[in-house]
């Protein structure tokens, strides 16, 4: 009896754990900015049919309000503990290049070149990040299967 981990396709399964550490870093360094609800009274005059519900505004717009910040919230740290679980060079080269406020600017040459002590080369840096997507596909559930 065996186990055998799953075949992964390179290209989908990175690109999806990129996507995912993207969105991470939007929630993560970007403010969120709370919906307000509209007290001007329209000119327009609106004509509706019964529909048997109240709407309320104000209300909707607090639960999106808690909601969507808490959402960010745990999604962060949700990613930042799949991170935290990697082998300590994985961690350092996911940290330094894809969850930085400025990973956008940051290349994979200045991180393998400048940011490893003592710098590594391509072959292994590619090595390092594709086993490390590897892992984070899995435990984020974003892994896409080789057909």
């Amino acid at each position: 009896m065996g186990f055998e981990l799953p075949e992964l396709d390179r290209k989908a399964t990175q690109a999806e754990v990129e996507k995912a550490l993207s969105k991470y870093r939007l929630f993560k360094y970007l403010t969120f900015e709370e919906r307000e609800a509209s007290i001007t009274a329209s000119s327009i005059p609106r004509y509706h049919g019964p529909t048997n519900q109240t709407s309320d505004q104000t209300a909707a717009i607090a639960s999106y309000n808690v909601d969507e910040q808490e959402y960010r919230k745990r999604y962060c740290d949700y990613i930042e503990r799949a991170v935290k679980r990697l082998p300590r060079m994985e961690r350092f080269l996911i940290e330094e290049r894809y969850m930085n406020d400025d990973s956008e600017y940051i290349t994979d040459f200045a991180v393998y070149s400048h940011r490893f002590n003592p710098p590594i080369s391509e072959g292994t840096y590619s090595k390092i990040r594709w086993k490390a997507f590897y892992k984070l596909a899995l435990n984020l559930n974003v892994a896409v299967l080789k057909n």
